[in-house]
């Protein structure tokens, strides 16, 4: 008998830990997805800002469609001349991702 509750006792631990990573991994997953939705956002709107994209498109629309696309929504986005700076949010659980990211051409250019 003492064996069964010691074994229920170890199991109910490993499913807590495997619950608890699993939780920390999906926390972990969506922040890297904003990291790169606010990169790819920032790189569109500094390329259509330059006119190295040829596009309709205003750049922080298009810095939207793009962060959409993967997988975050598109809370800010700054042009200074051709420097676009971005922040991004994903949600995991309830909880917010947010991401920023600036993207233009070299310094002194």
């Amino acid at each position: 008998m003492a064996g069964t509750a010691l074994a229920a006792g170890v199991l109910a631990v490993a499913a807590a830990l495997s619950l608890g990573l699993a939780a920390v991994a999906g926390a972990s997953v969506t922040g890297q997805r904003a990291a790169a939705a606010a990169d790819a956002a920032a790189l569109a709107a500094a390329d259509a800002a330059s006119g190295a994209v040829p596009t309709s498109t205003e750049p922080c629309a298009l810095a939207a469609t793009v962060a959409e696309a993967a997988g975050a929504d598109l809370t800010g986005c700054v042009l200074e001349g051709f420097v676009a700076t971005v922040e991004v949010q994903a949600a995991y659980a309830g909880l917010a991702a947010v991401s920023r990211a600036r993207a233009g051409p070299p310094e002194g250019q």
